[in-house]
């Protein structure tokens, strides 16, 4: 008897292009297992996974987490400022007190 597998997507968004490679993968795989199954950290080498978050659909996961059929995981640049910051300087608001 065959194995049970699910269809996923891995996904890395660069500033000048993008990763996205569809996979097929057994069930119980994990977000950790199938980005390394990707070729994701081959192709790209500055990512490490103990830095870069990761999230399936823009929500923020775990490495162990366990993929459901036609999720697509998402593995995060960091950010360059602090959002709130670059907020208040484009409003020309006051800067916040520490």
């Amino acid at each position: 008897m065959a194995e049970a597998s699910i269809q996923v997507q891995v996904c890395h968004a660069l500033p000048d292009n993008a990763f996205l490679r569809s996979l097929s993968v057994p069930v119980g795989t994990t977000v950790e297992q199938v980005v390394k199954l990707s070729g994701l950290l081959q192709q790209v080498p500055g990512i490490d996974l103990a830095v870069n978050m990761v999230g399936i659909y823009g929500k923020k996961k775990t490495l162990d987490t366990v993929l459901r059929q036609h999720d697509r995981v998402e593995v995060y640049r960091p950010l360059l400022a602090d959002p709130k910051e670059a907020r208040r300087r484009r409003a020309g608001g006051k800067p916040a007190k520490v």
